[in-house]
């Protein structure tokens, strides 16, 4: 969300009880449009904040025309001096994908694990290897996977053209009470992947313009959603429990969308025994 949907979108957001104070909301309102203009970007928005245990990593994200491209991400630890967080690469997945536990609150701070080659078991103690992760690369990979996973949008927000690139939807209204309440009318704003194994006949009442992404319908695990609807039916608000802090919202019959997250950056891994 950009600055005139921030205020509105920090309320929908808070039902947890996390948020910013007034001297972050004042400093994020400004620093929206400074950043918009000093990185050139199409549309900048508030991302969220993640906790560490020095203080707290506050994310923006900025994107041009293509919203499928990459997006550029920022960083601060005051919302008024931000810097530029690398892009991420499927190496810094990969190497991050074993780290847990809080964030420290140091970029700089570097995060050290064994990597073991197990291609002979024989030599198995003299291939351990010390590998180093700056918390930066952690910080961008969280941010990344959490997008990925949870990361979502209503259906009809976006269109796909022929040429591949994906824009907004002008003629996009909002989602009707009924709609709101299905988890079929959300989608994860990522490539699709349960999308390419259905077969002909399943993709033949989609519209591939729109129903180009995978939606929330079959999330593993099952129930790993809350919806709930407030301010008397006009607003729909849907609450992660894969990635507890993550909360999306939209305003019935309006283009007014997003989704925030509050939290440790840390996964619940243990949610598939807890359902």
């Amino acid at each position: 969300m950009e600055v005139a949907e921030l205020a509105t979108a920090l309320e929908l957001c808070a039902g947890g009880g996390a948020g910013l104070n007034a001297e972050h909301r004042a400093a994020m309102a400004a620093a929206l449009p400074l950043l918009r203009c000093h990185y050139r970007f199409e549309r900048v928005r508030f991302w969220g904040c993640i906790q560490a245990v020095r203080g707290a990593y506050y994310i923006t994200e900025g994107c041009g025309l293509d919203r499928a491209a990459p997006r550029s991400r920022l960083y601060s630890f005051d919302c008024v001096e931000w810097s530029l967080l690398p892009l991420v690469t499927e190496e810094m997945l990969a190497d991050t994908q074993q780290l847990q536990g809080r964030f420290w609150g140091d970029p700089s701070f570097e995060y050290e694990y064994p990597e073991i080659n197990a291609e002979d078991p024989e030599r198995l103690s003299e291939d351990i290897k010390e590998q180093r992760i700056k918390e930066e690369v952690r910080l961008v990979a969280t941010i990344e996977k959490i997008d990925r996973e949870v990361g979502i949008i209503p259906r009809g927000a976006f269109v796909k053209t022929p040429l591949g690139s994906v824009h907004e939807n002008r003629s996009f209204e909002g989602l009707s009470l009924m709609e709101a309440t299905k988890l079929r009318s959300y989608f994860h704003f990522t490539e699709p992947v349960n999308l390419k194994n259905k077969t002909l006949l399943e993709k033949a009442d989609l519209d591939p313009s729109i129903d180009f992404l995978d939606s929330l319908e079959h999330d593993i695990p099952q129930g790993s959603w809350k919806v709930q609807l407030e301010k008397g039916g006009t607003v729909v608000i849907l609450w992660s429990l894969l990635w507890p802090g993550l909360t999306f919202y939209h305003i019935l019959n309006t283009k007014q969308y997003g989704y925030m997250y509050f939290g440790t950056g840390e996964k619940n891994l243990d949610l598939p025994f807890m359902l």
